[in-house]
């Protein structure tokens, strides 16, 4: 596992237990509770194949990256996506490395009519109750940070608030504990742990190994639309696409480019 997970996954736990000694776990629920009611994230990956599924992601730095986006609105940037045709989008609530904030998110979930996810390192349930008090309608579980149980037991947590859980892996292994904890929507992210490289070959690898019914994502190194393609091809049935869309002076447009170029593409033999 990479040190940077840990720390990050480390550094939020911490912000969660000062935050809960302010708002406790009962209230944090009545929160959620009252929160509006969940969008179907995993619905939006249930379109026509012609069309690419893309989680468009609101993130202004990443320790790979550094800054990424200067200017960074985020109600301007997910008003701007959701009408260049995103299916969802992915926010950056993490605040140390990422310069995310859970407020981005509150604030975007009143602005577009598309399912939002929370994006950050949790670990615990009331973080996953604050996700949910936040506005979000789907939240990332990191299966390389998370023992078996912790993992079964927030998914678990998840459905039961009406959120849906994209469980990240990154090889085989975490693939198969991802199924077994029960996971309905998974990832791969082909981004090596150790030097943050992407390679999409790793992804071709792997996200055909995740048994259907579940909905497949490619996450990172989905900087073109051939990339898009080569993921379609292996089986995703969806992209996370973050920085390639905010390094460009239009992310809207950026994004309208992909889809109009993934859409001039015939898909290849199916993976099922």
């Amino acid at each position: 596992m990479s040190d940077i997970l840990e720390e990050l996954t480390a550094m939020r736990r911490a912000d969660a237990e000062l935050r809960e000694a302010q708002i406790p776990f009962d209230e944090m629920m009545r929160r959620a509770d009252a929160a509006p009611k969940p969008r179907d994230f995993i619905d939006a990956f249930r379109a026509a194949a012609g069309t690419p599924r893309v989680i468009s992601e609101l993130k202004r730095a990443s320790p790979s990256e550094g800054m990424i986006r200067e200017d960074f609105q985020p109600l301007e940037l997910a008003k701007e996506l959701e009408c260049a045709g995103a299916a969802a989008l992915s926010v950056l609530c993490e605040p140390h490395r990422f310069l995310g904030s859970e407020d981005y998110l509150a604030a975007v979930r009143g602005a577009v009519d598309l399912p939002l996810l929370y994006k950050d390192f949790l670990s615990t349930r009331y973080q996953v109750a604050a996700a949910r008090a936040a506005g979000a309608d789907a939240v990332l579980l990191i299966a390389a940070v998370l023992d078996d149980a912790t993992l079964a037991e927030l998914l678990q947590f998840a459905h039961s608030l009406g959120l849906a859980a994209l469980v990240e892996t990154h090889d085989e292994n975490e693939i198969g504990r991802a199924v077994q904890s029960g996971a309905r929507l998974i990832g791969v992210n082909c981004r090596n742990l150790r030097n943050f490289q992407c390679d999409v070959s790793r992804l071709e690898t792997y996200i055909g190994k995740i048994p259907r019914p579940c909905v497949r994502i490619a996450e990172s190194g989905m900087h073109s639309a051939e990339a898009i393609v080569r993921a379609r091809n292996a089986g995703a049935d969806g992209f996370l696409v973050g920085t390639a869309l905010m390094r460009a002076p239009s992310p809207g447009q950026r994004l309208k480019e992909t889809i109009c170029k993934f859409q001039q593409t015939k898909p290849a033999t199916s993976h099922e």
